[in-house]
């Protein structure tokens, strides 16, 4: 983290955002390329495979303005609607300063300590302890956070996290993470829709099968080389189409690890430079940890947020570092002090409640023997008909306290 610069990790980042826009492009000529395969053995399904790949690549040839128009109006959309798609998923509100002062005037310090300009300030209903930063131009930056985060939080801690989500803005971590959310989606979408397409046109199509049926009964009557290269033909190149689709719905998932894991490092240590506090951004981390998943969001959406507890196979495609590698980093180059995990204050208050009652009734010895000596009068401050075995203390006899 020490050796890797700040203005190298911003410049890394504008350039590999100029590349994934590049390879958003190149996603969707690779899924129209598989449409047009698809298509062409359902229009005929009786040619062979050379025919097919020579009829979808001048499909491909044919659809390239209307594919780069789509995906360039994606992109336009993207540009100006993601925020209000991302608040739709999560509910997040603009908030004032009248409505959270608290918060509003943190985030204001942090802003006026930098001289960095105010982004807006969101705040989503959910018990969950999370936050995040969007937006793609300083008029669209904006942080939202959780109620529960401002509920479990004091205000050190807030700090922390606003000044976590502020480098990502000033990092242009940002503008990555927004463009790999925008690949990841165009591509879902268009590789279902071509899914859905061929199910519906080929598959479950009774006219589909009946011609794919009787092209197979001319082919066999005909010849057996001519039934190898015509039906054959045609299952290969579904094969091939349907190889290139999973192939673009890998890639833009793969372009998950462009979001170098190193960017929630810098993002943490420039949280300490701002507040000066690592002692809070570790507690904050500790407290925030495994308390973060936000019900309903997206996968896309949790990419962005301060910790993504949800984790990919093997951690192959974890977005975030680790809780423990995060606070590790920060005690050896910050000197922060790490307490280890941490229960919130109400976990804290609700655990002994719970657990006071049957180590209370453990603890009780058991009563004494019903005689002539433990039923005898209760002594003088005690009421009387007090059983002996309903508390923990000595017993009393006839002639004093016994032992």
């Amino acid at each position: 983290m020490a050796a890797y610069g700040l203005y190298t990790h911003i410049a890394s980042n504008k350039f590999r955002s100029m590349l994934l826009l590049a390879g958003l492009f190149l996603l969707i000529y690779v899924l129209v390329y598989a449409g047009a395969l698809l298509a062409e053995v359902v229009m005929r399904s009786d040619a062979p495979v050379a025919y097919y790949l020579r009829a979808a690549w001048r499909d491909l040839v044919t659809a390239f303005p209307y594919a780069t128009g789509i995906a360039a109006l994606w992109i336009v959309i993207a540009y100006f609607f993601h925020q209000n798609m991302i608040d739709a998923v999560t509910g997040g509100e603009d908030v004032t300063r009248k409505q959270q002062p608290r918060l509003y005037n943190l985030l204001e310090n942090l802003c006026i300590s930098r001289g960095l300009p105010m982004p807006k300030l969101k705040v989503m209903d959910s018990p969950a302890l999370n936050a995040f930063a969007s937006g793609l131009n300083r008029r669209q930056y904006a942080i939202t956070v959780t109620t529960g985060l401002l509920r479990s939080l004091n205000d050190q801690e807030i700090e922390a996290v606003l000044g976590h989500e502020l480098t990502h803005i000033r990092n242009g971590d940002v503008q990555l993470m927004v463009i790999a959310v925008i690949i990841a989606g165009v591509v879902g979408f268009f590789g279902e829709l071509f899914f859905r397409m061929f199910t519906n046109l080929s598959w479950n199509s009774s006219g589909s099968d009946s011609s794919w049926s009787s092209s197979s009964s001319r082919s066999s009557s005909s010849s057996s080389s001519d039934n190898k290269s015509s039906g054959g033909g045609a299952i290969i190149a579904v094969i091939i189409a349907v190889a290139l689709i999973l192939l673009a719905w890998l890639l833009s998932q793969v372009v998950k690890l462009a979001l170098s894991r190193s960017r929630e490092l810098l993002a943490d240590a420039g949280s300490v430079e701002l507040t000066k506090n690592p002692d809070a951004m570790i507690t904050a981390l500790r407290k925030i940890e495994n308390r973060g998943e936000l019900p309903g969001a997206t996968s896309a959406v949790m990419e962005l947020c301060f910790d993504n507890p949800r984790e990919g196979f093997a951690d192959l495609f974890a977005t975030h570092p680790s809780v423990d590698s995060r606070v590790k980093a920060l005690v050896q180059f910050a000197g922060g002090r790490d307490p280890g995990p941490l229960a919130l204050p109400d976990e804290a208050d609700d655990e002994p409640e719970s657990e006071a009652e049957p180590q209370a009734a453990d603890q009780l010895p058991p009563p004494g023997p019903h005689g002539p000596w433990s039923d005898a009068a209760a002594p003088a401050g005690l009421p009387q008909g007090t059983p002996q075995g309903a508390r923990p203390g000595p017993r009393w006899g006839p002639w004093g306290r016994h032992s």
